[in-house]
């Protein structure tokens, strides 16, 4: 584990150092409250932190009052290390946001067992954060297919179509349904029809383009997000999508089955993302009757300014 050392007395931050890295820390040492402060505000700063008091720039209490202060989801384990003893300079100190405090001169063990504290605490908080982050994307995460959920796929549309009426860029959707699926499902039965969900939505991805977004929005339906597409460009983009899904058999248990899919497109002018996405299900549906495995685009509609407003 990387460890900050900032003392001014060189004899004490190189007797530090040397017993740092003798119970194997990477130890990175430096001589005053300026540099450590920039240290700590680095890219990967370190975790883990021993501040004097006492030093030339910034001393070690505003080093820690720096710290609380900066906004981050992995702050520092600060030990401040001083000669003061009086109870005032411990809750002065610890007010500041030391998590603990060594006086001088410090014993050795002492030393040993407050930093090992502070290794633990770093360790626990680290796979804390690493915890969240996973209940997060699984929050987000259809579990089936690996891509975003309904939840995630409105949400990211949301910000799409915000950053389009901020930067007055277009935007085109697509709602993808797999053609006869039930019947998947009912020959072959539910475990192949999963394949086939996995395997469509990622033949899908792979004919998006890199700023494209793609979410199961429920059972055999997708939604695709198509940033900078107007009707010209979203049409070939849908197409593409749809040959990828039909270009070969889908390997679904022992069978190989012949997929296809229909999609219904909708450009975004202004109106709300429920009636965004009802032109794009209604595309779908003029894609199903005209006999599937077929790209329909909704006709571009102007949103009059009036009700964006009142459906924003």
């Amino acid at each position: 584990m990387r460890l900050l050392v900032a003392e001014d007395d060189s004899t004490s931050r190189k007797l530090l150092e040397h017993i740092l890295r003798g119970w194997g820390y990477d130890v990175l040492a430096v001589a005053d409250g300026r540099r450590a402060w920039e240290e700590l505000q680095g890219e990967a700063p370190p975790p883990l932190a021993i501040l004097d008091w006492e030093m030339p720039e910034l001393d070690g209490v505003d080093v820690c009052r720096r710290a609380r202060a900066a906004s981050t989801p992995s702050p520092p384990y600060i030990i401040l290390l001083t000669a003061r003893s009086a109870k005032e300079d411990i809750v002065t100190g610890l007010d500041a946001g030391a998590d603990d405090f060594l006086t001088k001169p410090f014993h050795r063990e002492e030393l040993r067992a407050r930093v090992e504290v502070g290794r633990r605490f770093v360790k626990l908080n680290a796979e804390l954060i690493e915890s969240r982050e996973r209940l997060r994307v699984l929050a987000l995460t259809d579990t089936l297919t690996g891509i975003m959920n309904r939840r995630a796929v409105l949400e990211t549309l949301l910000r799409e179509t915000s950053r389009a009426g901020r930067d007055g860029d277009s935007l085109a959707v697509g709602m993808l349904d797999i053609d006869f699926f039930k019947r998947v499902n009912d020959t072959v039965g539910h475990a192949a029809g999963d394949e086939v969900l996995k395997e469509v939505a990622q033949r899908s991805l792979d004919a998006l383009r890199v700023s494209d977004s793609l979410g199961r929005f429920g059972g055999e339906e997708f939604l695709l997000i198509l940033p900078d597409a107007n009707a010209k460009l979203a049409g070939p983009v849908l197409e593409r999508v749809r040959r990828a899904v039909s270009a070969s058999p889908i390997a679904a248990g022992n069978s190989r089955l012949e997929v296809t899919v229909s999609i219904g497109g909708a450009v975004w002018t202004g109106q709300s993302i429920d009636e965004l996405i009802r032109q794009a299900d209604d595309a779908l549906y003029t894609a199903k009757a005209r006999g599937r495995n077929r790209v329909e685009l909704a006709a571009a509609r102007a949103c009059p300014p009036l009700k964006c407003l009142v459906d924003a």
